[in-house]
């Protein structure tokens, strides 16, 4: 149990939220429960709309988290004296007889029915004692029924409220387990609510009892395990590259950063993630980064290219390409015309898919400006359109089309997708942000299933203008495969929301990245100069790598940037006579260099970035040879940014068990991060430190 200091200390933290806050009436009420230990009372609660400083929501967690262990520990104190007590009994009724041998002979399962036992009958103190005490169970369940509040009515201003605190929480520094799910009066804004009859039979049931426990399974035989249906696509490691024999490398930018929050969702599980799961360009591009951006808007983007020492090999380089895109005003930010494409099939029938997806959308809508437009489609079986074109200042009707969604039926995504981009092209604005917003497990199983064949859908949908994003939800049936296919092919992102925090972030803390894109089929190519530069290779984007001659073709699709995005891309390189080749050189003769190995002798590379304007099919180039200028002496002497961003990169390919860091240990990581940590608004990066201590606990520290 909490002492009383630490139950003054909460009560302080009540009194840092407003007097009339409701909220904080609430709060005060769980506190006044849980001071008389009535335990369930508090476990409904939650900090809600609490505005509550660090501090609080710290010692929230801390003493929800005591609440945890102090529950079972106290019902397996009182269930055990219990268990030997019905023993005892057992044993004078009958004992157990033996042959000669030790062996048991009789049981109790062998006398007949009509033997009456032997020994005296409880005193009869005793049984009224037991009667009492089951009464009292009742009463309280009974009292508990008639004065449990009835579940208030939600309202859209406090559902970005409880999703900041729940952001607080779930980003600390310490990455503290987070309290039971909310219910009732403590409820998240759009979450379901517990019947006011359940929470009271749960309340009297947690009462210092010992746990229905379920029927247990024989010694021998295994449990079945529930079928992890994820698809995730393989994919190899990029290899390294003898600059020699073939000098140019060409990829496609990736901004998507669903890799990071899988990853996130598997640690804080307590699993290492499966290492194709692990996508080091998505890792390192979650985090948003202070690069230098341009100073117009008739330039999308601006690159900037640095040479430092490898922490992990002293005998290699790291070549940073950091890119950041234009950051477009609210004010100039163009309409938006959205469609919430959902999935509501049975697949989607738990807590952190459709519930969370309801809650999610919430917070979107209320980011958007009066004048934007949204349509929703579901579907289940069959597609159905649930609202009409409409205006966000419309929000309520919105708000209730969202409520009302329930799930149930098989996933006619290929129906959806369609009556989705009929929905946006109804609404077309021109010049504006035209997107379908899917979100979904990623189940699809009626109609067009194979991923190529959404592929094409998609590709001859985007040629209208309208543009696609994907959002992933859930585990154990979510298709990543098929949300990264789509995704590519229709210029959107694709995410991972495992959290509403994780929600926040995606639909508005970056709302105007995921919305408004500044430049679309980015494509990067780098020459690496043959005499400066032995070997190289790119860590990450092994599913965005395109053919060399793709880079100037306008017709091959590519990657997205929108609105601020900051998209890096780090290349490891082995200076020439470094003693670090892991190749060795050819033996008859050399290939051909196309500047004959004299021109341009000092660079170590040239940067060669082709995109084109939203509204443009013919692409633009930017170049950026890489000089000694270009270099950094020391790993220290790189920016916070630059540092932390390779810190990511060391952190996701150990988490892949790739060769190059294979005795780069996650103390280094870790040191490296911790230095570089920052300004941290948002706590990004302290949850990252979290997550690399997870691992190396998972990883046996190695």
């Amino acid at each position: 149990m909490v002492d009383d200091n630490e139950l003054n200390r909460l009560r302080d933290i009540a009194a840092l939220a407003p007097a009339k806050d409701a909220k904080a009436r609430a709060f005060e009420a769980a506190l006044r429960a849980y001071d008389q230990e009535n335990i369930s009372a508090v476990s409904q609660g939650s900090l809600g709309g609490l505005r509550l400083t660090e501090r609080a929501q710290k010692l929230w967690s801390e003493i929800m988290q005591k609440k945890l262990i102090a529950t079972p520990a106290l019902a397996g104190l009182v269930a055990l004296p219990i268990a030997g007590y019905a023993t005892f009994h057992l044993l004078r009724e009958q004992p157990p007889k033996f042959d000669g041998d030790e062996k048991i002979t009789e049981t109790l399962a062998d006398k007949p029915t009509t033997v009456k036992p032997t020994t005296a009958e409880p005193k009869r103190g005793e049984l009224e004692k037991d009667k009492k005490a089951d009464a009292d169970v009742e009463s309280r369940d009974a009292t508990d029924a008639l004065v449990a509040p009835a579940s208030p009515q939600k309202s859209e201003s406090t559902v970005a409220g409880g999703a900041a605190q729940q952001n607080a929480l779930e980003r600390g520094v310490l990455a503290e387990p987070a309290p039971p799910a909310p219910t009732g009066e403590f409820a998240l804004d759009g979450a379901a609510s517990v019947p006011s009859t359940s929470r009271a039979r749960m309340a009297a049931e947690s009462k210092l009892m010992a746990p229905q426990q379920p029927a247990m399974a024989p010694a021998d035989q295994m449990l079945p395990q529930e079928e992890n249906r994820d698809r995730i696509e393989d994919f190899k490691t990029n290899p390294v590259h003898a600059a020699l024999e073939d000098p140019v490398s060409t990829f496609s930018i990736d901004v998507d950063t669903a890799s990071y929050s899988f990853v996130r969702s598997s640690l804080k599980q307590g699993t290492l993630p499966q290492a194709d799961t692990v996508r080091v360009e998505e890792m390192i591009n979650y985090f948003p980064y202070d690069w230098k951006g341009p100073d117009s808007a008739s330039t999308p983007f601006n690159s900037t290219v640095s040479v430092m020492p490898t922490p992990w090999n002293t005998q290699t380089r790291l070549m940073h390409v950091a890119i950041k895109g234009f950051d477009v005003k609210p004010t100039e930010q163009p309409k938006a015309n959205l469609v919430f494409l959902i999935d509501v099939s049975g697949s989607m029938d738990e807590p952190d898919k459709l519930p969370l997806l309801k809650s999610a959308f919430r917070l979107l809508v209320s980011k958007l400006k009066a004048d934007d437009t949204i349509s929703i489609v579901t579907y289940a079986g069959d597609a159905g359109t649930v609202l009409e074109p409409t205006k966000a200042s419309e929000k309520d009707k919105i708000l209730s089309a969202i409520d009302n969604l329930t799930p149930g039926g098989s996933t006619a995504g290929e129906a959806g997708i369609k009556e989705a981009y009929r929905l946006a092209q109804k609404s077309f604005v021109k010049d504006g942000v035209n997107r379908v917003m899917l979100a979904t497990d990623g189940d699809f199983n009626v109609g067009q299933t194979d991923d190529d064949d959404l592929k094409r859908l998609i590709e001859s949908e985007r040629k209208s203008g309208v543009f696609l994003s994907v959002f992933g939800f859930g585990r154990g049936n979510l298709n990543d495969q098929m949300m990264q296919t789509i995704a590519q092919n229709g210029n959107g992102t694709a995410a991972y929301i495992d959290t509403l925090a994780e929600a926040e972030k995606v639909l508005v803390e970056d709302a105007s990245s995921t919305l408004f894109t500044i430049a679309k089929d980015v494509k990067i190519q780098v020459e690496f100069n043959p005499n400066k530069v032995s070997e190289y290779r790119l860590i990450g984007y092994e599913t965005r790598a395109l053919n060399r001659e793709d880079f100037n073709n306008d017709r091959v699709d590519a990657g997205d940037i929108g609105s601020g995005h900051s998209v890096t891309a780090i290349y490891e390189i082995t200076p020439k006579g470094s003693g670090g080749e892991q190749i060795d050189p050819l033996r008859y003769g050399q290939a051909s260099v196309d500047n004959g190995g004299v021109a341009n002798a000092d660079e170590y590379a040239f940067v060669k970035i082709r995109y084109k304007l939203p509204n443009e099919d013919v692409s633009k180039l930017i170049t950026t040879p890489v000089t000694s200028a270009n270099e950094i002496s020391s790993f220290d002497q790189a920016s916070a940014d630059q540092r932390f961003s390779v810190a990511v990169a060391a952190f996701g390919q150990k988490l892949r068990d790739e060769d190059a860091t294979a005795k780069f240990g996650y103390d280094k990581i870790m040191e490296i991060a911790t230095a570089a940590r920052g300004a941290d608004p948002f706590g990004y990066r302290s949850e990252f430190l979290s997550l690399v201590r997870l691992a190396s606990a998972l990883g046996g520290n190695r």
